[in-house]
This record gives structure tokens, C-alpha cells and sequence, in this order.
């Protein structure tokens, strides 16, 4: 046994296009073995973190007949990272551990785009680790081919999604609830009824891994799924049997698991709350258990004790317990995205990663004897069989639990035991088959006649018309091509029957579309079958027949996005054209909807952008699924500022509005709570086409909202500035929606106080000239939210909330049944000390107050009550816009409270407090300069007058005139006068 850390190595990929068009900054760098990571905001530091290796991919290459290597003429040229270098340093590891009888996993991780595909599989001649490695494998085994020595590789493929196992190599096995997730007492955790398929040579591997992918790109293009929610887990069982010194079979084995992880900036908080959501449906939850089991384990290996490691709480985490503290050598390689654009994605794959490397596993080297390896198999199985024949089933600790918890108990310990028993009789039929018989049945496998089809499709590509798809996972994009050799090609969902093409997913109808070939002109039209039939060529909607050209991007109903190719017409044109991507189509849609690309903006603009063309599709997917399902929802895009979040600064966000069509509330989303909702949707709406039971009990359905749902009807800010100079506001403030529409007002009071509560009053006179007198002193003040006045009649159990500097919450009492509510609500804020912080904060902040209440839902009625929710979005298209017009649906307006105009009431209170100051000035100084004149004195000590012009009471200019009057030196004696400290004091002349 031997136990070592986890090898962990970072790579930071080159500018991807997008980010050149961004004029992205750089931000990582290089030196030996650490990686450098700089913060792009102003001032930002720079940290460093140092891993096993850290690969500089970003320049310093030269391309060779389609091989980056490094270029010695750069200047980074020394310390560029090609495909060769990460396999010597990582694959040849895992190749050697591999021959020796260990089981080894390689990870990659990173957020989506990040260049985990290209060091894993890499493309054309780049090739990444698994094609490497599987390479060596089959030369090792040709070059010890005269051995005495029997190898068996087998492969297999598996993708979790949502918390469910899919066999890729036998993707209708257990469709919908997947493959189940058992444990082994030698095994570990293992996906029950998994396919392995044995292969002979490498082209038998990518053949393999060629059917997997595909059947991942159907189902993803169907539902237009985002497949960087899924993780991908190819394995390899490598098997070397021969004979030992004692003459017996011994079989040494080697697990390889190559795990692809889902995007890691998939792992944030989903913005979702509740049992309704299942928590994201599932999405996030294997990515977040896998952070909380690395967090785990380098607590473990810091010697800490008693440490909990939640390996059950996702089935990613249980099939990945080996690889992470079991029977295995693991390596993680950590993407990194170079691009400012990214810090933050950036800066937690590196901290997970760092996490990572203080992981430690115990690997250990799997040779038995074959016939000890069977005998112990029939034991294991002859002491389950007779476990549960007689009743002895070990269940624990069952104290406290009811006869009905310890049956349920019985039988999943039962179910538990028939699936072991059943692994164990696989495991021995196939060790007593013979290499040949395993071999003949892998040569029945479908891949190799898949492999050929498409070979013959690839061919047929180069000279005859053809659409091809595209998915936002490049690795899946144009893996599925339909020749268009007929006259006229129907597309059509699988529910029309005899469609040539067969389209799935929201808004496809049984009939869609007619692809007209001409074959003697080369010309290809394509038209609706009817004006219910969403095509889209170019960004744009059409109803006519339209004709195509070479490199033309089509949109059939929500979800299929697919490029037309016409290889003629590409060699006879002249034309330069672009490659055409996922994100090239999205952004056309974008900007025949009106939104302009900015390559100019700041990475603020340039994230909301993002963002945009992120949600675009999802909420098209949306509004489609709620027609065809008739969920009477309508889903469209928000961009809302932080003023109508109830914040005081920040960024504008992306939001989702979902409107239900049956009663007119609206509930505004975030993009992580839609993005979750949208994967139950299309769970949904997968098992509609299906035709299994689809609909879901109104709690966990992911079109509705409970009805006590709290929603925000508006947000008003005050000026805190005045509190700064200590004087008091009432006012009355608009109260505004997240579309900038005045929805009431709020009448308040900010009113400075002692810190017993009791207010300060205009005698008391606690005005400052300025706010920084007020550092070091106590401020004491206290917020009354009085009333609010016309709110609209749509809301009930109304309450307002808002918080102060860095104190809690602060919530008023509810009030119902009113749209006038009285709140008549009082709060006390004592800060002790003032810092010059604080003090800022109330010269230049406002506060947010937050109206909150619940729908006071009814059902319309009318003509629109019986229409369908296709009918209400074609018959009012102004109220409700399909996304199909998007930027009907950007209100970033947002007509906030403007602070600048309550800055110009607050300024005319400071000014009129200022003045009656000044005049109270002037007032005591001619009050003492008076009384000098009738004391025939013409000259006042300076002393005293700036006291008058200080004093902030008739009582202080009172004692500055008997200090006058005590002062008995003779002022035309020319002697200077004497201050109260017996120093001598300047003489003003009065004239």
C-alpha cells in the first residue's frame, strides 16, 4: 500500500475569441511550479498558489502541421506547455500506475470554457491525455505480445445528470431513473448494470467514445440542455492475467477513471429556496458535495479529527470515493480562464485545487490469484444467500425506530444484498469466459457499424448539402449531420411519425418545416409548414420560403439551432467564411432583437452581456414549454438596476419576469432561480414527450409560485446626509417598482436623538458646521416609518424593511387589508464612538426601504379566461411580447426615487439651517460689539469675539459680555489686553 497526495496541476489556456473581442486583460501568470493570480479591480494584490505543476499555455507557441509546440523565438517560448509535456508529466503516471496493477483517476475541473477538453481529449493532431494514454496502452500490450500474458481492456462511459447515472453506451437502459448507485464491500460504490464494452486497439476506444458522445449531443440538442451541468466519467478496466512462479493464474487489475466535471461556476448558490426546487433539481448538488468532501478531506489530512466526509450526499461524490481517499492514484488537472472577465470563476477553481493537493489516498496493487478471486466471490455469495434466507440481516442500530422505519430498512438492505449477489455472479461468468468468447461478443457491438455509418456520412458531407448541429459545448457541436439528398426533406417532431429529420424539443411541431433541394441549380429553400412553426434563418423569423445559403444558421422551434452547409457552393464562392459557434448564433439572435455586442464596454456591461445572451435561449425554452404544456406563464427578460433591488450601489442584473397569465402577478427572478427552474422544466417537459405522467402537484411546479409568496412591490432611498450635520428629515418619498414606475409614497422621519431615544428639537441646536465634528462622539438616531399611502390594490400583508450601515435587518409590523397602511413604526440606532467611516457613510449613502407584501390573487375572466396560453401570446402581442422581440422586455428605465432630487430638498435644509447659523453668528457678535458701544469701549478683546462668533446659545454671548465688563484694563491705555489663560490677547478695534 502506498499513500501519497493527490497530484494536482493548473494550465492557463490563450484569449478564447470572445475575450479578444472584449479586449480582456490578463491576469495569471507563471513562475516555475506557482501560478499568480492578479485582482483586476484598482488596487487589487496579487496571490500566488503553488501545485505539482503549473502550465503556461497562453502564448509562446508556433503551430507545426496543426501542432501547437513551443516557439524558442518568444519570449515565454522556454515555458509554453504543449500536449506532449502535460502527458509526460501527468499521463505517463497514470500509464505506469496502470501496468502496475493500480487504480488511478484524473480529474478535470473548471469553469465551463475553460480548456479541460483540450488537455484531456484535445482535437486533430493536440492530442490530449486519454487518447495518449490509451495509445500507449495497446502499444505496451503489441510490444509484449509474445508474452505469456493475456490483456483485456474494456471500456465504459456514464454521465450524471441531476443526480441521475445514464450509461452513454446504452442510453435507453433505465431512461428515466437511471442506473443505480451500489456499494461493494471490495468495489466501493459502482453504477449497477453499467455496459463495458471490451476493445482490441484505440480506433475500437474512439469508436466507442464516439457513440457516447453522440448519444449525449441528441439528448442535449433536444432540450437544448446545458451539458456543462454534466458530469462526464469514461472508464477503463485494464486486466493483465498470466501465470506466477507456483503455476497459477493471477489477474492484475487497473480501474482508470477519467472524470470530465461539470463547469465549476456551476457551484454557486442557486437563488432558490425550498423543497419545490429540489434544491436546483439536483444541478448543483454533486459539484457542491464534491467541494464539501475536498474540504473535508484536507481538514482530514491536516490531522484533524472526528471530520465528517458527506461522500453519500451525491452520487458523483459515492462513485468518486475510491479516487479521492480509496484504492487509487489521482490527479486533478485545475482550467484556468487567463481573462480578467473571469477573476472569480478563476480564483475558486484555484482555491479548490489548492484544497485538493492536501488530500491524500491509499492506493494499493489489485493481483490475486483468479482462483482465489472466484472462490471468494462464491463465498461472498453462498453468505448473502444465506443471510437473507434466514433472517439475518445486519440492520444496525434500529432503537427508536417504528416496526414500519425497520421494514422499509429490511428491504433496502434486502435490495442491496440481490444487487451484490448479482455483480458478484456478472464478475464470475466473465472471468470463466475466455478472452475469444468476450472478444466475439464486443465484435457484436453496435459502435463498430455506427462507426461506419458515419464514416460514410463524413464522406458524404464534403460534396452534397447538409445541416449539422450546434450545442454550447463545443465537443458536441457537428456530431449530428443529415444529408439532404431528397427533393423536398419534412422536419418534424418524432409525433408526426414520417418526418425525414427528427426534431425534439418545445415549439417543434408534428410538421415544421420543408428543406426543397434542386440539385441541378444547387439551390435549397426552406419554408414553415405553417405560421404556428418557429424558423428563424440568420437571427431571423421567417414565413415564406426562403432560400439558404452556405453557412446559414437555422432555428427550428425553442431549442434547435443547426447550421446549413452547401460544400459546392463554399468551393465556388470566393467568399472568407467565419466559423460558426454557439455563442456566433446567439449573439445574431441578440442582435436582430436589438442588442448590440459592446467590444468597448467596461467588464461590468460586458458581464451584463453576457449574461443577456446566456438567458436569451433559456427564456425562449421557457415561454415554448409553457405553450405547448398551456402552463399560462410568460417569461421575459429584465435588466434591473440596484436602486430597484433595494440596493446602493453596484451593477445592474439580468433578472427573469414570469408573468402568470391567469391572474397577472408577477414575480421577478434571478438568473441562478430561472436557470434551476428551467432544468425542471425541461424534465418536465421530457417526460410529456414521453407521454409519461409529466405534470407536477402545484407546490413543486416550476411555472407556479406559492401563493404566499412575498414579492417586492417597491424600493424607496433616502438621504442619510443630513443625520451628518445632525438635523432632522420628514419627508415624504416616492416609492418606486422594478420598472421605475411610482407605485405610492412613503412618508418617514430620520430624526437625531440621545441615546435614551429622546429626540433632539430645533432649541436644542445640534447642528455641526461640518460632518467630521462628529468623529469620536456618540450619534444616536432614530427612523420612524409612519405610513404608506397610495399602494396598489393587487397587494396585501404589506411591510416595509430596510438596514442601516452594518446593523441587522429591520422589519416594520405587516398590515393588511388597506392600501393606505399605517405602520406607525419606530427604531432606535446607537452608535457609540462615531468612526470616520460611519460618519462617511451618512454624508454620502442613502438608505433603502423595501416595501414587501403577497399577491391578493384572482383569476381573470372574460374572453381570456378560456384561451390557451399560445392563443393569449398571439393575440396580444403588446402586452404579452414573446422573446421573440427581447428587448420588449429590457426595462432598465428604471425611473428609481431619484437620490439627486431629494439631494436638492435636503441640500435647501442644510443651506436653511446654515444660514439661521450664520445669522445667529452675526446676531452675537453685534450683541457684544452693542454693549461695547455703550460701555464706550473701543476696543474687544479677540478672545471674546470669537467666542461670540462660536457661541451657540444667547446664555454664551450673555458671559462673553460680563467677561467684557469684568475686563477692567483701559483700552485706550494702547496695553494689550489679558485672556482667561493670562495669556495676552490681540485688541480688535472697534469702529
Amino acid at each position: 500500500m502506498t499513500e501519497e497526495n493527490v497530484k494536482v496541476a493548473v494550465r492557463i489556456r490563450p484569449f478564447n475569441s470572445r475575450e479578444k473581442g472584449r479586449s480582456a486583460q490578463l491576469i495569471l501568470d507563471t513562475n516555475g511550479n506557482t501560478t499568480f493570480i492578479r485582482d483586476p479591480a484598482p488596487g487589487g494584490e496579487t496571490k500566488s498558489f503553488t501545485f505539482d505543476h503549473s502550465y503556461w499555455s497562453f502564448d509562446g507557441c508556433k503551430e507545426n502541421n496543426g501542432y501547437f509546440e513551443p516557439d524558442k523565438s518568444h519570449k515565454n517560448g522556454g515555458k509554453f506547455a504543449d500536449q506532449n509535456m502535460v502527458f509526460n508529466d501527468l499521463g505517463q503516471g497514470i500509464l505506469k500506475n496502470a501496468w502496475s496493477g493500480y487504480n488511478a483517476t484524473l480529474f478535470a475541473y473548471g469553469q465551463t470554457g475553460s480548456g479541460k477538453s483540450y488537455s484531456v481529449i484535445g482535437y486533430g493532431p493536440n492530442k490530449g491525455i486519454v487518447p495518449k494514454f490509451c495509445e500507449e496502452i495497446f502499444k505496451g500490450i503489441k510490444e509484449k505480445a509474445k508474452q505469456p500474458i493475456v490483456f483485456e481492456v474494456k471500456f465504459s462511459m456514464l454521465e450524471i445528470y441531476s443526480e441521475v447515472v445514464h450509461d452513454l453506451l446504452n442510453p435507453a437502459k433505465n431512461k428515466k431513473s437511471g442506473l443505480k448507485v451500489r456499494q461493494h464491500p471490495k468495489k466501493g460504490f459502482y453504477a449497477e448494470g453499467l455496459k463495458q464494452v471490451m476493445v482490441t486497439s484505440y480506433a475500437d476506444i474512439e469508436a466507442q467514445m464516439d457513440e457516447g458522445t453522440m448519444n449525449r449531443t441528441v439528448a442535449s440538442t433536444n432540450m437544448n440542455a446545458t451539458s456543462s451541468r454534466a458530469h462526464t466519467i469514461v472508464g477503463i478496466h485494464f486486466t493483465q492475467k498470466q501465470k506466477n512462479a507456483a503455476g497459477q493464474e493471477t489477474a492484475k487489475t487497473s480501474i482508470v477513471n477519467l472524470v470530465d466535471l461539470a463547469g465549476s461556476e456551476r457551484a454557486d448558490s442557486t437563488g432558490a429556496t425550498g423543497d419545490r426546487l429540489k434544491e436546483g433539481a439536483a444541478i448543483n448538488k454533486s459539484l457542491s458535495t464534491l467541494g464539501n468532501v475536498i474540504f473535508a478531506l484536507a481538514k482530514q489530512s491536516s490531522g484533524e479529527k472526528d471530520v465528517r466526509v458527506p461522500f453519500r450526499d451525491s452520487v458523483l461524490t459515492r462513485l468518486l470515493q475510491n479516487a479521492l481517499m480509496g484504492n487509487s492514484k489521482t490527479v486533478m488537472v485545475a482550467a484556468l480562464s487567463p481573462a480578467d472577465l473571469n477573476y472569480d470563476e478563476t480564483m475558486s477553481t484555484l482555491r479548490f485545487a489548492d484544497r485538493a493537493k492536501q488530500i491524500k489516498t491509499k492506493a494499493t496493487v489489485n493481483e490475486d490469484p483468479t482462483e482465489k478471486l472466484l472462490r471468494e466471490l462464491k463465498e461472498e455469495n453462498e453468505r448473502l444467500k444465506a443471510s437473507m434466507k434466514g433472517g439475518k440481516i445486519d440492520m444496525g442500530n434500529t432503537a427508536g425506530m417504528s416496526a414500519a422505519d425497520k421494514e422499509a430498512l429490511r428491504k433496502e438492505l434486502e435490495e442491496e444484498m440481490r444487487a451484490q449477489m448479482l455483480e458478484n455472479d456478472r464478475e464470475l461468468e466473465d472471468m470463466k469466459k475466455s478472452y475469444e468468447e468476450k472478444l466475439k461478443a464486443a465484435h457484436k457491438s453496435s459502435a463498430t457499424a455506427a462507426g461506419g455509418a458515419a464514416a460514410a456520412t463524413n464522406r458524404e458531407k464534403e460534396t452534397k448539402p447538409h445541416i449539422y448541429n450546434l450545442n454550447m459545448d463545443p465537443m458536441l457541436s457537428g456530431r449530428i449531420v443529415n444529408i439532404l439528398k431528397k427533393k423536398q426533406t419534412e422536419v418534424g417532431n418524432r409525433k408526426g411519425g414520417e418526418s425525414d429529420i427528427t426534431m425534439v424539443g418545445p415549439g417543434m411541431q408534428e410538421k415544421h418545416a420543408i428543406i426543397a433541394l434542386d440539385e441541378k441549380a444547387n439551390k435549397v429553400n426552406i419554408k414553415p409548414c405553417n405560421t404556428d412553426c418557429r424558423v428563424l434563418v440568420n437571427g431571423t423569423p421567417i414565413q415564406g420560403e426562403t432560400t439558404l445559403c452556405h453557412n446559414d444558421r437555422l432555428v427550428f422551434g425553442g431549442t434547435q439551432i443547426w447550421v446549413f452547409a452547401n460544400p459546392v457552393e463554399a468551393k465556388q464562392s470566393k467568399k472568407k467564411y467565419p466559423t460558426i459557434t454557439y455563442e456566433y448564433a446567439q449573439e445574431e439572435i441578440a442582435s436582430k432583437n436589438g442588442l448590440k455586442m459592446d467590444n468597448t464596454a467596461n467588464n461590468a456591461q460586458v458581464q451584463l452581456q453576457e449574461d443577456l445572451l446566456e438567458l436569451m435561449p433559456g427564456v425562449e425554452t421557457a415561454n415554448s414549454i409553457s405553450e405547448e404544456l398551456d402552463k399560462r406563464c410568460k417569461f421575459e427578460i429584465l435588466l434591473v438596476s440596484p436602486q430597484m433591488m433595494g440596493k446602493t450601489s453596484g451593477n445592474t442584473e439580468v433578472c427573469v419576469k414570469m408573468k402568470n397569465l391567469a391572474n397577472n402577478a408577477e414575480y421577478v427572478w434571478s438568473k441562478e432561480k430561472f436557470r434551476n427552474n428551467l432544468y425542471l422544466m425541461q424534465e418536465m417537459y421530457a417526460n410529456f414527450e414521453d407521454e409519461d405522467d409529466w405534470d407536477l402537484p402545484e407546490s413543486q411546479d416550476p411555472f407556479r409560485e406559492p401563493p404566499d409568496t412575498e414579492v417586492m412591490i417597491g424600493v424607496c432611498q433616502v438621504v442619510l446626509q443630513p443625520l451628518a450635520f445632525q438635523v432632522e428629515l420628514k419627508d415624504q418619498v416616492e416609492i418606486s417598482n422594478y420598472k421605475g414606475a411610482e407605485v405610492g409614497v412613503l412618508n418617514l422621519e430620520v430624526v437625531p436623538c440621545d441615546a435614551s431615544g429622546k429626540e433632539y428639537k430645533e432649541e436644542d441646536d445640534r447642528f455641526v458646521d461640518s460632518p467630521d465634528m462628529l468623529i469620536g462622539k456618540d450619534v444616536n438616531f432614530v427612523v420612524k416609518i409612519n405610513s404608506a399611502r397610495g399602494l396598489p390594490k393587487s397587494y396585501m400583508d404589506v411591510y416595509c424593511k430596510y438596514k442601516v450601515y452594518l446593523e441587522d435587518d429591520h422589519k416594520t409590523k405587516m398590515v393588511s387589508d388597506t392600501t393606505n397602511p399605517d405602520f406607525n413604526d419606530k427604531k432606535i440606532f446607537k452608535f457609540p464612538t462615531a468612526t470616520k467611516q460611519f460618519v462617511d457613510y451618512l454624508h454620502n449613502s442613502t438608505m433603502a426601504i423595501q416595501l414587501w407584501g403577497k399577491y391578493r390573487l384572482r383569476n381573470l375572466s372574460g374572453s381570456i379566461k378560456n384561451l390557451t396560453t399560445k392563443d393569449i401570446m398571439k393575440t396580444d402581442r403588446g402586452v404579452f411580447s414573446r422573446t421573440a422581440n427581447l428587448m420588449n422586455g429590457f426595462q432598465m428605465n428604471g425611473r428609481v426615487v431619484d437620490p439627486q432630487k431629494q439631494s436638492i430638498i435636503v441640500e435647501l435644509l442644510l443651506m436653511k439651517k446654515t444660514q439661521a447659523r450664520l445669522q445667529q453668528r452675526v446676531d452675537g457678535v453685534r450683541k457684544l460689539l452693542q454693549h461695547a458701544d455703550k460701555m464706550a469701549r473701543h476696543r474687544v478683546p479677540v478672545e471674546l469675539m470669537k467666542r461670540a462668533l462660536d457661541a451657540q446659545t444667547s446664555a454664551q454671548v450673555d458671559k462673553c459680555i460680563r467677561d467684557l465688563e469684568d475686563d477692567r484694563d483701559d483700552d485706550d491705555s494702547g496695553r494689550g489686553s489679558r485672556s482667561s489663560n493670562g495669556s495676552s490677547s490681540s485688541i480688535c478695534t472697534v469702529m
